[in-house]
């Protein structure tokens, strides 16, 4: 059985405190399953680096390899892709520390366009439906705050807590793509293709799990755990969770096995419209 180090909040506190003293820091959070209680024992801490302007990565990796030996890396902002962005996967202690970037001003920026009814898919490694930009103002929603010397941070937090109806309104009107995406799985049943109707189907699986979080104003932040998370909403349809992942368990090899599963997909997707008021 392994033991995992312990890290506690003094620790992380001090850290963050060190983190925020390096050019272009704003400001430290602890998010993820960490942030929101539903870790397990072997669970990453992730924590977000708020910046704003040139960020000293020179600073930050001498400060990794302090905290985590000289093996320890960071990237430039970009390094992971145009939505991650970027940070270190690190090793403190034992335990599994990520450090990851996020640019505050775009961050601002996506809260606004949140307000709007506006967001966008990007294509993010590690984000097989697409990174959605909300989920920017979601992290921060769920985040803990452990360093925020101007306070700035702190205020995004209080007011990313109400969710914005447009949002919810537009994530609902999304909801034609699930319909759309189980269409298209019906092309991999006729052409007996499970490969294709499998991806149309966990596109059409995820939008409908991004509408119905919309739905019932709660933030959706990526693909992991999101089909339990939205079988747990109250409007869900009944047993979504199960039925959702029946789809995966085996999408069929025949063309009459992959069509039974495209048509359980479609009435899934029917009761979710429903469900949203579609």
């Amino acid at each position: 059985m392994i033991e995992y180090a312990p890290v506690d909040d003094v620790a992380l506190g001090a850290l963050a405190q060190r983190l925020v003293e390096i050019p272009g820091v704003v400001a430290v959070v602890l998010g993820g399953s960490r942030a929101r209680g539903t870790h397990r024992p072997d669970s990453d801490f992730d924590l977000g680096l708020y910046y704003r302007g040139d960020l000293d990565v020179t600073a930050l990796r001498a400060l990794a390899v302090q905290e985590a030996g000289e093996r320890a890396e960071m990237t430039a902002p970009g390094g992971w892709g145009p939505w991650v962005n970027g940070g270190g996967w690190l090793t403190i202690n034992g335990r599994r520390v990520d450090w990851i970037y996020r640019d505050l001003d775009r961050v601002q920026g996506i809260w606004a366009d949140c307000h709007k009814g506006r967001y966008e898919v990007g294509v993010q490694a590690g984000h097989p439906l697409g990174f959605y930009s909300h989920s920017y103002a979601g992290e921060v929603a769920l985040s803990r705050v452990l360093a925020d010397p101007s306070g700035e941070l702190t205020d995004l937090r209080e007011s990313t807590r109400a969710y914005p109806r447009a949002l919810s309104a537009a994530l609902v009107d999304g909801l034609w793509e699930a319909d759309f995406s189980v269409g298209l799985a019906r092309y991999g049943a006729v052409g007996a293709d499970p490969a294709y109707a499998a991806g149309c189907l966990f596109r059409a699986v995820g939008v409908a799990c991004q509408a119905l979080h919309g739905h019932a104003g709660q933030w959706l932040i990526n693909e992991k755990g999101m089909v339990a998370s939205a079988g747990r909403l109250p409007t869900a349809p009944q047993d979504f969770t199960a039925r959702a992942q029946r789809l995966f368990s085996h999408v069929g090899e025949s063309p009459q096995q992959i069509e039974r599963t495209v048509t359980d997909a479609a009435a899934l997707v029917r009761e979710v419209q429903t469900a949203v008021g579609r």
